[in-house]
């Protein structure tokens, strides 16, 4: 069975509930799962067959490279909609980060309803380009010339995306930053530490995941490449 759970619910929902948005409320059937830290969502190369969201934790997806280090290739946290794919089967491996609850749909739920509702299929779209994006950005995030800039544009990004006021939870480890950001985990622990130094940010916890950013302007500074 591909889809591995220890808790599931299975209830008729809205589509908004799922964070697309349609030209009238379409009635759906989500299934809602819960896995646990490290649990295998779905794997690489196996069918696409859902399309999943983020309800609570963290998801990460990754391929495992031919001399066996790993890349991971993004973080979708809560409301983040993943796993939609151009073909028939899944590119990467998805894992639960921390204990992570996520929302699936079946894909040709949505495939059919694009083809009769234009706001649905404006939204795939959407998602669509904007995964293209992120792989553009995460190439020539790749690319930086140096660790810091790598390291302040994660943290940026991070900062962004954050729900909570003022202050980003980090559920990832240093080493999946580590293999997101294509660098040793003692950079990144370096370059966090260096920008705690300089008073660009703070701690909020002995972990160091809860963190706070003092200065935005230096930060963005140093997410532009020279």
């Amino acid at each position: 069975m591909l889809v591995r759970t220890t808790e599931a619910a299975r209830r008729a929902n809205l589509l908004r509930d799922f964070g697309i948005t349609s030209s009238t409320d379409h009635a759906v059937s989500l299934n809602e799962f819960t896995y646990k830290k490290g649990t295998e969502i779905f794997g690489e190369k196996e069918p696409a067959k859902y399309i999943y969201q983020v309800k609570l934790g963290a998801v990460r997806t990754h391929k495992l490279l031919s001399d066996g280090r790993r890349q991971i290739g993004a973080f979708h946290l809560i409301g983040d909609i993943f796993g939609l794919e151009n073909a028939a089967l899944h590119r990467f491996t998805a894992e639960a980060v921390v204990e992570t609850t996520v929302r699936l749909i079946l894909r040709t739920t949505l495939e059919h309803l694009a083809e009769s509702d234009a706001v649905v299929a404006r939204n795939l779209r959407t998602m669509t380009t904007s995964n293209l994006q992120h792989v553009e950005d995460h190439l020539l995030l790749l690319g930086r010339k140096t660790a810091m800039e790598r390291v302040a544009a994660f943290l940026h990004d991070m900062s962004v995306r954050s729900t909570a006021a003022g202050v980003m939870s980090l559920p990832m480890s240093r080493r999946d930053i580590a293999d997101y950001l294509g660098l040793t985990i003692e950079t990144v622990s370096r370059a966090i530490s260096q920008l705690h130094a300089d008073g660009v940010i703070s701690f909020r916890s002995n972990t160091q995941r809860d963190i706070v950013v003092l200065d935005h302007d230096r930060l963005t500074a140093l997410d532009k490449p020279n």
